[in-house]
C-alpha cells in the first residue's frame, strides 16, 4: 500500500535547477487540462517536525497556477469549529472538479495529536482512521484524486534542523515548544506515525514516503509526482469508453407496493378547536426547551422531506414562532447550482451545519441523492447506493457532536396530493408553487414510494431514526412533529423518562 521514493537521494543544486523549469512548465500546462475535467485533485503534505511541510507548500505555491488551486494550513480548531463536527472544517475547503486543494495540517493531525497526548488509546486512534478512511472513500468515489505525501525524516536530521532553525534569530520563532515536546518523544511518535500509515494507506489513497533530507530532491519528487498522477488520471479519463449512463431498469412496480408508508394511519386528524390548543402549549414548550438548549450548547438539525405538497412549509410556519431569530436558519434545498454541482453532493450541506446552540432547518435535503436523484437517473445506481451508507456516517457525526438530529417524513396520499394541487391552483398567492413537473413525477409515485421506503429502512438508525408524519391532515401533523422534536429535546437535555 505504500509508494517509498529513494531514501538517502540527494539532488544538486545545479540539478535542480536545470530540473525545476520544465518542472514547472509541465505542471502550469497539466492545470489547464485540469480545468476542464470532472474530478478533484486532493494533495496532503504531512510528515515529523522539520521535515518542510510548510516549505513545500510555499513551493507549490510558487509553481502552480494561484487561479485553480487553494492551500490551506489547519491548526488548531478555532471557537466556532469547535461547535461543530470535526470534519466541518475540512469539508468546507475542499476543492472543486478542476481544482487542486493543497493541504498541511490535515485531517490526520488531530487524531495524531490526541494520540501522542494520550488523550486516545491505540483504540481510539484506530476509530479516528477508520473514520478518515470513510471520508477519504467518500471523496474517491465521487472521482477525486487524493495524494498523500509522508516527508519522512530521521530523529537526527530532525534535531540537527530545529537546532539550525533555533540558532538564527530570524528563524527561532518558527521552533514551538510543542516541536521540542515531539522530539524528546521522537519513539513514541514514530510508532504512532507507522500505526497511521498503515491503517490509511489504502488502495484509493496510498500514501507516498518522500525523504526529506535534502530538500531539492523532496521538492522535485512531489512535483513530479503530482504531475504524473494527474496526468494520467486525465489519460484515462480521455481515453475511457464513455457511455451516457443508463436510466434505472423499469422496476415494474405494482400500482400501490408493499411498505413502511402503507401502515400508516393516514385518517387521524384533529378538531380546530383541539389542534390550537396543542399549538399552543407545544410552541411554548419547544420555547422553552430551545432556549434552554441553546444556553447548553445544544444544536439542533432537523431534515423535512415528503411528497409534494405534504405540508413541509406549513410545519415550518408553525415551528419558528417559537424559536428565537437569533438561533436558527432555514435551507431551502432546490437543483444544485454550477457551484454545488462541482464538488461532493454533501457538501453544500456540511457548509450550512449549525454551531452549539443553533438550529438548522433543511427544508428537503441530502436525502435528494435517494430519491428524486435515484428515480430520476439523475445518479447512477452506484452512486445512489453507496449514499445510504455516506448519509449514515455524516449523521453519526452529527450525533457526536451532541446535535439533536429530526428527520421527518410527512406523508400523504395521491388523492389528497392532488386536492391540494387544485387548491394551490386556485389561490394566487399559492399558483406559484405548482409546476408541470408536480404533476409529471405523480406518475411515478409507486418508484418514488420504494424509494422512501428503502431510504427508512437503510437510513432509519439507532442515533437518527426517521420520525413518520401521517400528514392528510394537516393540523395533526404540525402537532406530531413539533411534539416529537419537543420530546428529543428533553431527552437530550435529560428530562425525560
Amino acid at each position: 500500500m505504500f509508494e517509498v521514493a529513494e531514501l538517502g537521494h540527494k539532488l544538486s543544486g545545479k540539478e535542480y535547477d536545470k530540473k525545476v523549469p520544465d518542472l514547472r512548465a509541465q505542471l502550469l500546462m497539466m492545470q489547464e487540462s485540469l480545468k476542464q475535467a470532472d474530478f478533484p485533485v486532493i494533495v496532503l503534505l504531512s510528515g515529523g517536525d522539520g521535515a518542510g511541510k510548510g516549505e513545500m507548500l510555499n513551493r507549490l505555491n510558487e509553481w502552480l497556477d494561484p487561479r485553480y488551486m487553494r492551500a490551506f494550513a489547519f491548526d488548531e480548531p478555532s471557537e466556532g469549529e469547535r461547535q461543530r463536527p470535526l470534519f466541518w472544517r475540512y469539508w468546507r475547503a475542499l476543492p472543486a472538479r478542476g481544482r487542486i486543494g493543497l493541504f498541511v495540517g490535515s485531517w490526520y493531525s488531530h487524531p495524531i495529536g490526541l494520540r501522542m497526548e494520550d488523550k486516545l488509546d491505540d483504540g481510539g486512534l484506530d476509530a479516528s482512521l477508520q473514520r478518515v478512511n470513510n471520508f477519504e472513500r467518500e471523496l474517491v468515489a465521487d472521482g477525486a484524486l487524493i495524494l498523500k505525501f509522508w516527508l519522512h525524516l530521521s530523529r537526527d536530521e530532525q534535531k540537527k534542523r530545529l537546532q539550525k532553525l533555533e540558532s538564527d534569530p530570524a528563524t527561532a520563532w518558527r521552533v514551538s515548544e510543542q516541536d521540542r515536546q515531539h522530539l524528546k518523544t521522537w519513539d513514541k511518535y514514530r510508532k504512532v506515525a507507522e500505526r497511521t500509515l498503515r491503517e490509511t494507506s489504502t488502495a484509493e489513497a496510498p500514501w507516498i514516503i518522500v525523504e526529506s533530507t535534502d530538500r531539492h530532491y523532496r521538492d522535485i519528487c512531489i512535483g513530479q509526482h503530482i504531475l504524473e498522477a494527474v496526468q494520467r488520471r486525465l489519460h484515462q479519463a480521455s481515453t475511457a469508453a464513455v457511455a451516457a449512463p443508463a436510466m434505472p431498469p423499469s422496476l415494474h412496480l405494482p400500482e400501490r407496493p408493499r411498505t413502511l408508508l402503507n401502515h400508516l394511519d393516514l385518517s387521524v386528524h384533529l378538531s380546530k378547536k383541539t389542534y390550537e390548543e396543542e399549538l399552543e402549549h407545544w410552541q411554548g414548550r419547544l420555547n422553552v426547551l430551545t432556549r434552554e438548549a441553546a444556553s447548553k450548547k445544544i444544536s439542533s438539525v432537523l431534515v423535512l422531506e415528503g411528497w409534494d405538497a405534504a405540508g413541509k412549509g406549513g410545519l415550518i410556519r408553525r415551528m419558528v414562532p417559537a424559536l428565537d431569530a437569533r438561533h436558527y436558519q432555514i435551507i431551502p434545498i432546490a437543483a444544485p447550482t454550477d457551484e454545488e454541482r462541482a464538488h461532493h453532493y454533501l457538501w453544500r450541506f456540511w457548509r450550512h451545519v449549525p454551531r452549539a446552540g443553533k438550529i438548522t432547518i433543511y427544508d428537503r435535503s441530502w436525502y435528494g441523492r435517494v430519491l428524486v436523484e435515484r428515480v430520476e437517473g439523475f445518479a447512477t445506481p452506484a452512486e445512489w447506493m453507496r449514499a445510504y451508507g455516506e448519509i449514515n456516517d455524516f449523521e453519526e457525526q452529527l450525533q457526536e457532536q451532541g446535535a439533536v438530529l429530526m428527520k421527518y417524513w410527512l406523508h400523504i396520499d395521491p388523492d389528497e396530493q392532488l386536492k391540494r394541487f387544485r387548491e394551490r391552483e386556485a389561490i394566487p398567492y399559492k399558483q406559484y408553487k405548482i409546476t408541470e413537473e408536480d404533476y409529471r413525477n405523480r406518475e411515478r409515485w409507486p418508484a418514488y414510494e420504494q424509494a422512501v421506503n428503502d431510504m427508512v429502512e437503510r437510513t432509519s438508525t439507532e442515533f437518527a431514526p426517521w420520525t413518520l408524519i401521517e400528514a392528510n391532515d394537516k393540523r395533526y401533523a404540525r402537532i406530531k412533529a413539533i411534539k416529537a422534536w419537543c420530546e428529543a429535546l428533553e431527552k437530550r437535555l435529560g428530562k425525560g423518562e
